[in-house]
């Protein structure tokens, strides 16, 4: 019996990376963020995105079950979605456990958006117009203002940022770069410690998950902006390190469907992103801005990667083919028919 052989065009380059080992890299660089939210907030953080991995793995089959697709969920897309979605939320608060019923209720809305209609609807994995753990986020940050908006604080965290997310803190400058690497302060689960994301990152790079290009030029073009705007050295740090930056360059700003394939597209979509976000922040009443300029740079990738593809290799450009003048090719030749 003959194999089963497909005929494709050429050229042929064999790439040892497949959608599970991607997916599977994004989640051990997402590991670390785990931990340290776990040792920031407790356990009831581990459940929040237990719970929140299962609802996306469960609507993904579901879903294709109900339709009588083949079941996506072993590209382990759907645990990455759920991790993401876990890590954008605010740990539950053990002092009143009706906020940890609360969590685990906006975990599942929130899959079931990201997973169902934004991701299924639109064709699965590599169909979706963004990313599908941040419009599940922005839903839930719409839909759930007050719960959304509910910051647990670890036990170590300093007298100043009791009452709020250093991004609401009325003199950032007096905040500590150190408590903001180590994220003893308030804000969502993955979010809050800046270095468990740094290690993430240096991880996604070494493997080559990821390209360095969009998180270094949207984290830069944020530092600059603060610089521009008279904030100085260490206010612009301090701004760079508060809210989900970080976590939203690197884990969610880097999605393979909704970011551009070329360098130059790359750079110009951080550029836009930083822009944005600082718009946002600085013009805007938001004290965040990520995931919704995130959202609206989604939105445009298509158009960057037009206007920003690469020139086929050997590819020659066709001279222009100069057209004789009308009343040239009409004026008869000499010793026609009429002389």
């Amino acid at each position: 019996m003959e194999p089963n052989l497909i005929v494709s065009a050429s050229p042929h380059f064999h790439a040892p990376e497949s959608t599970r080992s991607l997916m599977g890299n994004v989640i051990l660089a997402l590991m670390p963020t785990v931990i340290a939210s776990a040792i920031l907030f407790g356990w009831q953080t581990l459940l929040v995105t237990a719970v929140s991995v299962g609802a996306c793995v469960f609507f993904e089959w579901g879903f294709c079950k109900l339709l009588k697709r083949p079941s996506p969920i072993g590209d382990l897309s759907a645990v990455v979605t759920g991790i993401i979605l876990a890590m954008n939320l605010p740990s539950p608060d053990m002092s009143d456990l009706s906020t940890l019923g609360m969590s685990i209720f906006m975990v599942i809305v929130g899959a079931l958006v990201a997973i169902v209609i934004v991701k299924q609807l639109f064709g699965g994995i590599g169909m979706n117009f963004a990313n599908p753990a941040l419009v599940g986020r922005i839903v839930l940050f719409v839909s759930f203002a007050t719960a959304m908006n509910h910051w647990v604080y670890p036990n170590a965290a300093v007298d100043q940022l009791a009452s709020a997310t250093p991004l609401q803190v009325a003199n950032p400058a007096s905040l500590s770069v150190f408590d903001l690497l180590m994220g003893t302060h308030g804000g969502c689960m993955g979010e809050v410690c800046i270095l468990a994301i740094l290690m993430g990152f240096a991880f996604l790079v070494f493997t080559k998950t990821i390209s360095p290009a969009i998180p270094l030029t949207y984290i830069g073009t944020m530092f600059v902006c603060y610089l521009l705007s008279g904030a100085g050295l260490r206010g612009s740090l301090i701004g760079i390190l508060s809210g989900g930056l970080f976590f939203g360059a690197v884990f969610m700003a880097t999605d393979y469907v909704t970011s551009p394939f070329t360098l130059k597209g790359k750079l110009i979509y951080g550029l836009c992103l930083g822009i944005i976000t600082f718009a946002i922040r600085h013009f805007g009443s938001l004290t965040e801005g990520v995931s919704f300029s995130i959202l609206f740079m989604n939105l445009w990738v298509q158009f960057i990667n037009d206007h920003t593809r690469q020139t086929a290799y050997g590819y020659v450009k066709p001279a222009k083919v100069q057209k004789a003048p009308a009343a040239a090719a009409e004026k008869p030749a000499k010793g026609g028919a009429d002389k």
